[in-house]
């Protein structure tokens, strides 16, 4: 694989169990790479292991005074130089290679799992996480990768040498092979502390770059209530524990370091000594000294990379966990699911090899029944139970619930069991906070659709007018389908980006469209029309809305009201407001103390509830 292949056109389905077990499945889905990466070091190395017997056979000509025999050892030196250079620059190469496609690997399996999961990832682990596993722990994951084989070539180097020179010379290469493993395993008591302090470091900061991006994404309100210091100060706080935790993990790391530069320093003194002893006694000549001298000097430079493999390993193992822990995740929480075959879980999906369902949409957990072909309006008492019904409608398991709850079935078929493209066709849920792209207002439009909704149509039923007289006005030479939308459609009023979403969805005419509260923040004329708009495009196929706007009620064909999780009554909007006070509570925003003071008969006073309201609620920019 090279760079210039990425992306990869499948990244595989990674083995989530444990962080370990990643950081295996990487290696082992990168081989190739890594056989190249460990030749190239070898030959790297081996040249630089070569250098003191080169040197050592110089000094020793000198001696000799033969000047053919140092032609001869400089002539190799020469050669050796080369392919340490060599070897040098291709060994970055492949290692660099390997480096950046394990992160894009990581990357590609990180988009395809957060593309499968929708909204409901954010809801099983944190924000900050996933911004912390898409960004800093991916470069720590791939810094082990690249570190692996070039590890692997130094250990070897490392073994050989040590071998060669007992061979060369026993009575010096004793010394030197028992002395290096001595160096290569001094650091291993410090290892679990450093381990742990690293450990504890990258939890600080996973912790600080949560704040942080829940304090951005709810700055507006934060300086609404005067609650931008409070925040701030916890961010200091955050951001001193992950100074003070990144401190004491830089000594632990500094400590490590300290040692790999001491007990080289002391195998050093230690084969001098013996050795000029042994050349006093005449029992090894002055080349046969030089040699094994300039060979555990030269060993310091493979030795680094024993530590470099143990500060690799200790920064991607908590990397590894957090992103196995994403890359884990499933589309559905029931027990015993394993992972989702290649069709369901390659980028994009196949729907082309499964036939689309149609018919009712069908929630067995609530009882809710959507007919085909019709405008349903769905009222919940609780805001976030809407939340959760809508992502369970789109195919969706409901995450937070402990107990296993069944699939929606469309038209008879379970939607967690169909492949993920096929359930995101076949139904589409918009949620209350529906997120616009930055980009032209054709672009944003411009998503797989079935054609038969055409832009001008959508973004008239979504009343949309005012929302192109906007953009023509702040682009005076561009027509308003080529007019910029800024990043999240800061630009545009709350009522404005909620409309343009609701185009969007209307474009795609799915064959279940699924609206959570899509005009919360319009006023009620617009709502009106907007109502009118979506049930006139809509006709004929299959609408759900969640509301408890009296407006969208009045209009729908089918209105179903849940209390506490279950179907408790279906009818009309004007019937359910006669007939259920717990209805009439939630869509009047009845107080109790209003509910106690009803007549006892239940006599209901406002038979026309919400027709006539004019209230502007409409946000502002």
């Amino acid at each position: 694989m090279q760079i210039r292949d990425l992306p990869f056109t499948d990244p595989g389905m990674p083995d989530a169990r444990s962080g370990p077990h990643f950081l295996r499945w990487l290696g082992r889905n990168q081989l190739g790479g890594q056989l190249k990466s460990l030749a190239w070091g070898l030959l790297h190395f081996g040249s630089i292991a070569v250098l003191p017997y080169l040197v050592g056979l110089a000094v020793q000509a000198v001696v000799d005074c033969s000047g053919e025999r140092l032609a001869v050892a400089g002539a190799v030196m020469t050669l050796s130089g080369l392919a340490i250079a060599l070897g040098d620059t291709m060994l970055h190469r492949t290692a660099v290679t390997n480096w950046i496609t394990a992160a894009a690997r990581v990357q590609q399996l990180l988009a395809r799992k957060t593309a499968q999961l929708g909204s409901a990832l954010t809801r099983r682990v944190a924000a900050g996480e996933v911004v912390a596993v898409s960004t800093g722990d991916v470069e720590k994951i791939g810094w082990f990768v690249e570190a692996a084989s070039r590890f692997t070539a130094a250990a070897l180097t490392v073994v050989f040498v040590c071998v060669g020179v007992v061979v060369y010379q026993p009575a010096l290469g004793i010394v030197v092979a028992v002395g290096v493993p001595v160096l290569a395993l001094a650091v291993l008591p410090l290892l679990p502390r450093a381990t742990r302090r690293a450990d504890h470091q990258r939890e600080k900061a996973g912790r600080a770059t949560e704040l942080a991006s829940d304090t951005v994404a709810g700055l507006r309100v934060l300086r609404g209530i005067g609650g931008e210091e409070l925040f701030l100060d916890r961010y200091r706080r955050a951001s001193q524990e992950v100074r003070t935790a990144a401190v004491r993990s830089a000594r632990m790391w500094a400590a490590i370091s300290a040692v790999q530069v001491l007990m080289p320093g002391l195998l050093l003194i230690a084969v001098v000594w013996h050795g000029v002893n042994l050349a006093r006694e005449g029992r090894i000549t002055i080349g046969e000294l030089v040699t094994v001298y300039s060979t555990v000097t030269l060993l310091t430079y493979p030795l680094r990379h024993f530590e470099e493999i143990a500060m690799a390993y200790s920064f991607s193992r908590p990397s590894a966990k957090r992103a196995a822990r994403v890359l884990s995740l499933q589309r559905t929480a029931h027990a015993g699911d394993g992972p989702r075959d290649g069709t369901d879980t390659a980028a994009g999906g196949r729907s082309g090899d499964v036939e689309m369902p149609s018919g009712d949409l069908y929630d067995p957990a609530t009882g809710l029944l959507a007919p085909s072909g019709r405008f349903t309006a769905v009222v919940c008492g609780d805001p976030d139970e809407a939340g959760r019904l809508a992502e369970r409608l789109g195919g969706h398991a409901a995450f937070d619930d402990a107990e296993e709850l069944p699939s929606v079935l469309l038209g008879g078929v379970a939607l967690d069991e169909l492949p993920l493209a096929t359930a995101r066709t076949a139904v589409l849920v918009q949620d209350k906070d529906p997120v616009l792209l930055s980009g032209t207002l054709r672009g944003l439009l411009d998503v797989p659709a079935s054609g038969a909704v055409s832009a001008d149509d959508a973004l008239a039923a979504a009343q949309c007018a005012d929302v192109l007289d906007a953009l023509a006005q702040a682009s005076v030479d561009e027509a308003p389908m080529d007019a910029h939308v800024t990043e999240r459609g800061r630009s545009l009023s709350g009522g404005q980006r909620q409309r343009l979403a609701l185009a969007r969805s209307l474009v795609t005419d799915p064959e279940v469209l699924v609206l959570d509260e899509p005009t919360s923040a319009v006023d009620s004329h617009t709502e009106a029309r907007v109502a009118e708009g979506v049930k006139g495009l809509r006709k004929g196929r299959t609408t759900v809305v969640l509301t408890s706007s009296p407006l969208l009620l009045d209009r729908a064909e089918r209105v179903v009201f849940l209390h506490e999780g279950e179907v408790v009554a279906v009818g009309e909007h004007r019937e359910l407001v006669h007939s259920e006070p717990r209805y009439r509570a939630v869509v009047t925003r009845e107080t109790d103390e209003e509910r106690a003071s009803q007549a006892p008969t239940g006599t209901n006073t406002t038979t026309d509830i919400g027709i006539d309201i004019d209230i502007d609620i409409e946000e502002t920019a």
